[in-house]
């Protein structure tokens, strides 16, 4: 995001991306021709964030196929198959239903919760993916390893190279005086301008600067972390606040809604380290264990990010999906990062994209 209000530099967001609002989605009709069984429509991302949504229940998840332009949707009987096709979507039998999945993800939750571990519910593999970051060794990762193994085929361990971290540092864009973070989006809440960021953010920082040692421009109002990760901050100073991204090429990305993601959707971060980098979402409704504690609810995926990203913009087109909170890895080796969704940060301070 791109602030005017800054006459000499530009203050930086970055965070999460997600796909349009389902009102303001539309279908891409494929032309109608006689069958013997139905086929799934060619639908564009929005289309499949706003039909996904018509799955929540009955289901065992869903992803978009984006080569395909087609969302696809996990069923567990023919019976929820015939109504899956009916609605334009593609139906795909596996073996275990969200429950069957949740129950692995609470047994890893009273068990295995350990520093440096994360877990989701992947939609392509129908499994619960378990990752285990370098930090995790000895006594902790038999432990790890024994609760994932007696779960059988419904969960699956990884290890990363990488560390799962929150991804405060020293720099520029947005500073407190003992760290600095990306402005994540402008919002307005009770009719005044706010701007939303992470929650181990807002934890650390009690006035924010537009550069180091500068003058103080807003003041941390809220804040939560760990259990969710995002924290809302009130503009103190009279300074412009534009709903946009930084593209860092000397352009910028209008923002003018929120959403939610969906599996396999396109997505774009912007940060303050590392500026505009790209990928795909991997999972949702990820469960991270900081070294700080939990955070629940997140969008997993395979976008790269550096210390001093944290709090920035994941956005797909004009829709605000995330806030960046962690991850592994960086934007030289890659990793994966995990962004806190908006429209739960929106939800909890009643404030709105603007």
């Amino acid at each position: 995001m791109k602030h005017r209000r800054i006459p000499k530099r530009r203050a930086v967001l970055g965070g999460a991306g997600a796909l349009a609002l389902a009102a303001t989605a539309t279908l891409t009709m494929t032309s109608a021709q006689a069958a013997t069984a139905p086929t799934a429509d060619r639908l564009t991302p929005a289309a499949a964030t706003a039909l996904a949504a018509q799955f929540k229940t009955g289901t065992a998840g869903s992803f978009y196929d984006a080569k395909a332009h087609k969302l696809v949707v996990n069923v567990v009987d023919e019976t929820a198959a015939k109504a899956v096709r009916a609605k334009g979507a593609e139906a795909r039998l596996v073996k275990y239903t969200l429950a069957q999945l949740d129950t692995a993800r609470q047994t890893l939750k009273a068990k295995a919760t350990i520093p440096g571990t994360a877990w989701s519910v992947d939609p392509r593999s129908n499994k619960v993916l378990v990752t285990a970051d370098r930090t995790v060794r000895g006594a902790e990762l038999n432990q790890l390893t024994k609760v994932v193994g007696a779960l059988g085929d419904k969960a699956e361990l990884r290890q990363s190279k990488g560390e799962f971290k929150t991804l405060i540092a020293g720099g520029d864009a947005i500073w407190g005086s003992t760290a600095r973070c990306s402005l994540g989006f402008n919002v307005v809440k009770d009719g005044q301008p706010y701007f939303l960021t992470a929650g181990h953010c807002g934890n650390a920082v009690q006035s924010w600067s537009d550069q180091q040692g500068g003058s103080e421009i807003a003041t941390t109002d809220q804040s939560t972390f760990p259990g969710n990760d995002y924290s809302i901050a009130k503009y103190t100073a009279n300074t412009a606040h534009p709903s946009e991204v930084d593209l860092y090429n000397g352009s910028t990305q209008q923002i003018t809604q929120a959403g939610d993601a969906t599996v396999g959707e396109h997505v774009t971060r912007s940060g303050s380290t590392s500026q505009v980098h790209d990928g795909t979402v991997k999972a949702l409704n990820a469960t991270v264990n900081y070294q700080e504690g939990t955070v629940n609810g997140l969008i997993q995926t395979d976008v790269c990010a550096e210390p001093g990203d944290s709090g920035g913009a994941l956005f797909d087109g004009g829709t605000a999906l995330g806030l960046t909170s962690g991850g592994s890895g960086d934007c030289s080796s890659g990793g994966e990062t995990f962004f806190q969704p908006v429209p739960a940060a929106l939800a909890a301070y009643g404030a709105q994209i603007g």
